[in-house]
């Protein structure tokens, strides 16, 4: 990893949701090079406890507690450990999320040919139950943490949430229609607490990362041979820069956002990291 900007968060409690996920990963190894003590929350144990192994290894503070972040009790019982073993939480980043094949139609546009066809799955096939699971990880899986671990926060200096948005706020992706509503919900409420928590002393942010390449979503972006799927071939068509991103890429607007000395008059921002994807009209 390789960091040309060190803020100076020594001795900051960060509490990352999420946490042993591919983006999230680097995030926490990052803020731990920059003197956080950075608990990694996550519903795999084992890799949070991986992560923080290594992080501990290169000389820095971490552990790794599970959550379910759609579990309040759960939330509250990781939240109790934080407490005891590092204090009150400073920074909390909402990195939990993702989508699932049950939210999730065949095809882009509405086809009569293929409507009611066994195995096609359109948008009238969808389950509600799966529509709203992912709708929940992404949304309930943000606002339930917050409500936990910004209690902490209120009338502390320096406190910042930082949330993770998506390019499908700005502009839906075809197929995934639970997972961009949520999204464009989380953008709505990174603003609505910004407000809300203005004369607290939190302040509150998110990033809207475009086209990387993660767990969640590769299987629509790769066949089972490693070559680009066709919707892959698009996506890279359409951003100028013609490449998927790195999760290292994050890194510089991840910290800004977080360091109070860099970024203390920023508030209810949604910033694009997305090679140009926003910025193209397709002409």
């Amino acid at each position: 990893m390789k960091l040309t900007a060190f803020p100076d968060l020594t001795g900051k409690v960060v509490v990352i949701t999420g946490g042993a996920g591919v983006l999230c990963s680097a995030f926490a190894k990052a803020i731990a090079a920059c003197g956080a003590k950075v608990t990694i929350l996550d519903r795999s144990l084992e890799r949070a406890k991986t992560l923080a192994k290594e992080i501990q290894a290169e000389g820095h503070e971490a552990f790794g507690v599970y959550v379910d972040v759609l579990n309040k009790n759960a939330i509250e019982e990781a939240h109790q450990t934080v407490l005891q073993h590092y204090g009150k939480c400073d920074i909390l980043i909402n990195g939990a999320g993702g989508n699932s094949p049950q939210a999730t139609t065949d095809e882009e546009f509405f086809n009569p040919a293929t409507y009611g066809k066994e195995g096609h799955k359109s948008f009238f096939d969808l389950d509600p139950e799966g529509f709203g699971l992912v709708f929940g990880l992404n949304f309930t899986g943000t606002l339930l943490p917050t409500q936990c671990f910004a209690r902490d926060m209120v009338d502390k200096p320096g406190s910042v949430i930082l949330n993770i948005s998506s390019m499908n706020a700005f502009s839906p992706l075809t197929k995934i229609p639970a997972y961009s509503a949520a999204k464009a919900a989380i953008s709505n409420f990174t603003q609505w607490l910004a407000v809300h928590f203005a004369k607290s002393g939190i302040r509150v942010n998110a990033i809207a990362p475009g086209f990387f390449s993660t767990a969640q979503n590769e299987a629509l972006l790769w066949n089972s041979d490693g070559t680009p799927t066709i919707r892959s071939h698009k996506i890279l068509n359409q951003t100028p820069m013609g490449r998927f991103g790195q999760p290292e890429e994050l890194l510089g607007s991840v910290l800004w956002l977080i360091d109070n000395d860099a970024s203390g008059f920023v508030t209810g921002v949604v910033v694009p990291i997305d090679g140009g994807f926003s910025a193209y009209s397709g002409v």
